[in-house]
C-alpha cells in the first residue's frame, strides 16, 4: 500500500494562535511520524512569538494582505479581503504542488475551502474539511439562511467536499441543518498530547504557586483569548462572589487579545484587582496549569475547547459553561461541573463548590483525567485520521497517484 500524500491547509498554523493552529501542528507532526507524506500551506504572519516546528513537516507560508492581522472571527470587509487574498495564494500553491498530494485537509471550513474546492475537484483530489466553530457564520454548519442566495450558492459548492470532520455534536447538528448527508460527516474530537499535559506533583504545584507569588492560596485559572465570546466579563463578575466565600483565592488569567485592557479596568472597577493576576500570553500553558487548583471556562460559544481538555489532562477539576464541546466532554457532577452561560451567580457557585470540598474536587479531577486519557489523547485520535484518509483515497484507485 502506497503512502498517503496529504496537504494540510491551516491559515493560522502556529501554537500561539488558538486551538485550531495548535491542533493542526500536533496532528501534522504526528501523522508525519506515522509515515504520512504531509506538508502544510499557511499564512505568512508578522509579530508572532518564536515557536518550534518539526523538520519532518514542510510548511509553505504564502502571502496575504495584512500579515500582522491574526484574528478572523468577526465578519468584516477587511477580514474578508485578507482571507480572500490568502485563498488566492493558497490556490496557486495547491496548483503548483498538485503532484505532491492526493488529499487536501482543510483546518477550518471557510473561505479558503470555498475558493479552492472547484479546482481541487478538477484535479481529482480528495477533500476533507474540519469544522472548528459553531454558530459563527464563517464556516460550513452555520451558513443556511444567513446570507440569502450567497449561502445557497456556497452550500451547493460545499457538496463537493468528501468528508466534513465535526469535532462536537453541536457542529454535527449544524452540518445536518446545512443540508449535508450524515454519511459525509465524521465525528472526530479535538485531542491533547498526553506527554505535554500531565498532572503535577504536590511539590511542583507548591513551587509554581510560590513563583506566581500566591503562596498557599487556592488558585483558579482561565486560559484563552480575550475576545467577547470567551465570557471573561462574566467570570470577573462571578469572582466578586467567589472571594466573598473564599477570601484567600486568586484568579489567574492566561492570554491576551483585544479585550485585555477593558478586562483589567473592569477588575479594578469591581474592586477585585488585588485577587486577579493578568499574566498575558504564555508560551507553556501547562506550566501554569500544574500550579492550579481549579480551571474555569466561562465561554458563551465554543467548538471543542482545547483549554478544557488540557486542564483535565493536568488533573484539574473543571467548571465550564454548558455550551459546545463542553457538553460533549463533561458529565456534570462526574468529571466536571457545567453551569449556565452568561450567569455569574451559577459560575461562582460552581467554583465555590469545588474550592470548599477537597474530596469532591479530587473525585472530579480523577474522573476527568481518566476520560481525557481514554477518549481525547492524540494516540487514540491518530488512527481515526489514518482510517479517514484510507476511506477518501482507497488503495483500489491508483489513478490518484
Amino acid at each position: 500500500m502506497k503512502r498517503r500524500k496529504v496537504c494540510v491547509v491551516s491559515p493560522l498554523y502556529h501554537p500561539s494562535l488558538g486551538g485550531l493552529g495548535r491542533q493542526a501542528q500536533l496532528l501534522t507532526e504526528r501523522l508525519a511520524e506515522e509515515g504520512v507524506d504531509i506538508f502544510v500551506i499557511a499564512r505568512r504572519m508578522k509579530g508572532m512569538p518564536q515557536a518550534e516546528f518539526s523538520r519532518k513537516v514542510k510548511v509553505y507560508r504564502v502571502g496575504s494582505l495584512k500579515p500582522e492581522l491574526h484574528n478572523f472571527e468577526n465578519i468584516t470587509a477587511l477580514n474578508l479581503l485578507v482571507s480572500l487574498s490568502f485563498s488566492v495564494s493558497c490556490a496557486f500553491k495547491l496548483f503548483q504542488k498538485q503532484r505532491e498530494f492526493d488529499i487536501v485537509h482543510f483546518h477550518g471550513a471557510s473561505l479558503p475551502l470555498f475558493c479552492t474546492i472547484p479546482v481541487l475537484k478538477l484535479l481529482k483530489k480528495g477533500v476533507i474539511a474540519k469544522v472548528a466553530s459553531a454558530k459563527l457564520g464563517i464556516e460550513a454548519g452555520s451558513l443556511r439562511g444567513r446570507y440569502g442566495g450567497l449561502s445557497r450558492a456556497i452550500l451547493r459548492l460545499l457538496r463537493m467536499v468528501d468528508v466534513f470532520v465535526a469535532t462536537t455534536g453541536e457542529i454535527e447538528e449544524g452540518l445536518v441543518r446545512d443540508g449535508f448527508e450524515v454519511s459525509k460527516i465524521e465525528r472526530i474530537p479535538n485531542f491533547i498530547d498526553p506527554h505535554l499535559f500531565t498532572p503535577a506533583s504536590p511539590g511542583m504545584r507548591r513551587r509554581i504557586k510560590a513563583e506566581l507569588g500566591v503562596g498557599t492560596a487556592p488558585l483558579v485559572t482561565f486560559s484563552g483569548r480575550f475576545i467577547p465570546r470567551k465570557g471573561i466579563n462574566y467570570l470577573l463578575e462571578a469572582w466578586r462572589e467567589v472571594i466573598d466565600e473564599c477570601s484567600e483565592a486568586k484568579l489567574l488569567l492566561l492570554g491576551d487579545g483585544p479585550l485585555l485592557g477593558e478586562m483589567e479596568h473592569m477588575a479594578s472597577t469591581l474592586g477585585i484587582a488585588d485577587s486577579v493576576i493578568f499574566q498575558g500570553h504564555v508560551r507553556q500553558v501547562a506550566d501554569f496549569l500544574r500550579g492550579t487548583d481549579v480551571f474555569v471556562l466561562p465561554s458563551l460559544q465554543e467548538g471543542m475547547p482545547n483549554s478544557l481538555l488540557e486542564a483535565m489532562a493536568c488533573g484539574l477539576p473543571v467548571v465550564s459553561t454548558r455550551i459546545g464541546g463542553g457538553v460533549d466532554i463533561i458529565s456534570s457532577g462526574d468529571n466536571g461541573i457545567l453551569v449556565k452561560p452568561g450567569d455569574p451567580k451559577d459560575l461562582a457557585l460552581g467554583i465555590v463548590n469545588i474550592l470548599k470540598d477537597k474530596e469532591y474536587a479530587t473525585s472530579l479531577a480523577a474522573r476527568g483525567l481518566e476520560v481525557v486519557r481514554e477518549s481525547y489523547s492524540l494516540d487514540s485520535i491518530i488512527p481515526r485520521y489514518l482510517a479517514l484518509y484510507e476511506r477518501i483515497v482507497p488503495p483500489s484507485l491508483p489513478d490518484r497517484y
